[in-house]
């Protein structure tokens, strides 16, 4: 499908000014395709640069990260940090220590927050950040080393009212911990709203570490029920073995469903009796260990596909929780093929265009992950206000808060697509409140 003639332009100017920034690139097409009606309607946007100054970041950090490994080998690492836009509010959006992480995909993460961050009415802007080190099979020593280098530099950029950086992908309670110890030792000032995903003790907000997998799940059963259906009774496939992952398959057997698959990235556990929440949380978060091991601790039914697709097993209901482009075109029509009524991105687009495509000319409710996965960055701009006012919740009120965020953001998308002639359609919603609501903001404060 062709560009709105007017932001053709803008997309050609994104392209010729990020190179080879693919994920970038393709953040930047899926929300433009949604805003031909809006710019229709509303002919300021474009007379004001709106969208210009949305795809071009406020300001882009790079910089080496230098360690000492265990062996006494000097590392040198790169990492990034994106200040994309604090229209609303101050930079919010998480760390990615990968050895995929590059300026591209933390760009294209930044994007996404931006619109992410909208949709929830609360008062943040969009960022991202990351390095390109691996913690896998390092020392807690070796970690600190590196998050300690990490925070020395990043220190200077950040701070609770200008950059609040969280977790992500290889970014856990562990890495936190570390990266505010620095911060408070470099700035001689315990600023505990400075970083969100902390620890209970120093700062952290309860049902944090759940809320991305809880709040796609809590958004997945109201697209659901807009359509008159549940999830009691659903078979589910979940990709990823993570925080996501886990704790949305936690919520889905709250809710009656029935998780019968994870993965990491040597291949997929398949359990027809039910994946067992507590043992994966076992396996993965206290001993650190492969997906693979369920298998032999479980027994039973279950099976390991080293090197499988998780997306072949058949479903009511997917649930992408991994990386980026998991789930691609072949895998959506196989998906389709199986009966799949719904899918909710618990990652960051991790369908490709041409899945998105399969499903939406199939009829599959789709839920994409700058509206299905804003749980996250909702409970961590709750633990802002926790530590502004220092404060702190109780699980079952800051989990209520959350139900109350995500069945806003579920209703601003249907409302949005709705009003700009794309009923039923969450990624145009997704895009089109969040852009509204950014660039209200932005136009309202000048030409900064």
């Amino acid at each position: 499908m062709s560009l709105h003639p007017s932001l053709q332009p803008i997309f050609d100017t994104v392209l010729q000014r990020n190179p080879g920034e693919s994920e970038f690139h393709q953040a930047v097409q899926e929300v433009l395709h949604s805003l031909g009606p809006v710019v229709d309607k509303h002919p300021e946007y474009l007379e004001l640069s709106a969208l210009e100054r949305l795809c071009e970041p406020e300001r882009q950090i790079i910089f080496r990260v230098p360690w000492i490994d265990d062996s006494g080998v000097v590392q040198i690492n790169r990492a990034f940090r994106v200040q994309f836009n604090s229209a609303l509010g101050p930079y919010k959006g998480g760390l990615r220590f990968h050895p995929s992480v590059n300026l591209g995909i933390v760009k294209f993460l930044g994007f996404e927050q931006i619109f992410k961050n909208a949709i929830t009415g609360l008062p943040i802007g969009g960022g991202k950040g990351g390095a390109d080190f691996d913690p896998k099979g390092r020392s807690d020593r070796e970690v600190m080393r590196f998050c300690q280098s990490f925070m020395t530099e990043l220190s200077r950029h950040i701070g609770e009212y200008r950059d609040v950086p969280a977790g992500d992908i290889g970014v856990g309670g562990r890495e936190i911990g570390y990266l505010f110890g620095q911060y408070k030792r470099m700035t001689n000032s315990y600023e505990a709203g400075v970083l969100t995903g902390k620890g209970l003790s120093y700062g952290g907000s309860m049902v944090r570490t759940e809320a991305t997998g809880f709040g796609v799940v809590y958004f997945l059963k109201d697209m659901l029920a807009a359509a008159k259906k549940n999830i009691d009774g659903r078979t589910v496939s979940i990709s990823g073995s993570g925080n996501v992952a886990v704790f949305a398959a936690e919520k889905v057997t709250a809710f009656g469903g029935t998780v019968i698959t994870m993965s990491d990235s040597a291949g997929f556990i398949h359990d027809p009796d039910g994946i067992d929440t507590e043992l994966v949380k076992r396996i993965k978060f206290e001993e650190r260990g492969r997906i693979s091991e369920y298998v032999e601790q479980r027994g039973g039914r279950a099976t390991y596909h080293e090197g499988g697709n998780v997306w072949d097993v058949e479903v009511d209901v997917a649930l992408p929780c991994a990386t980026q482009n998991e789930l691609d075109g072949d895998s959506a029509a196989t998906l389709v093929k199986n009966g799949v009524i719904a899918l909710a991105e618990g990652a960051n687009m991790p369908c490709t265009p041409e899945a998105v495509k399969i499903f939406s000319e199939s009829g599959v409710l789709f839920a994409p992950g700058k509206a299905a996965n804003a749980g996250g960055v909702a409970t961590s701009a709750l633990e802002m206000q926790q530590n502004a006012s220092r404060d702190s919740w109780d699980f079952d009120f800051t989990e209520a808060r959350l139900a109350e965020i995500m069945g806003d953001v579920h209703d601003s998308c249907a409302a949005a697509a709705d009003e700009f002639g794309s009923p039923g359609d969450y990624v145009s919603g997704a895009n089109i409140a969040g852009f509204i609501r950014v660039s209200e903001a932005m136009l309202a404060q000048g030409v900064v």
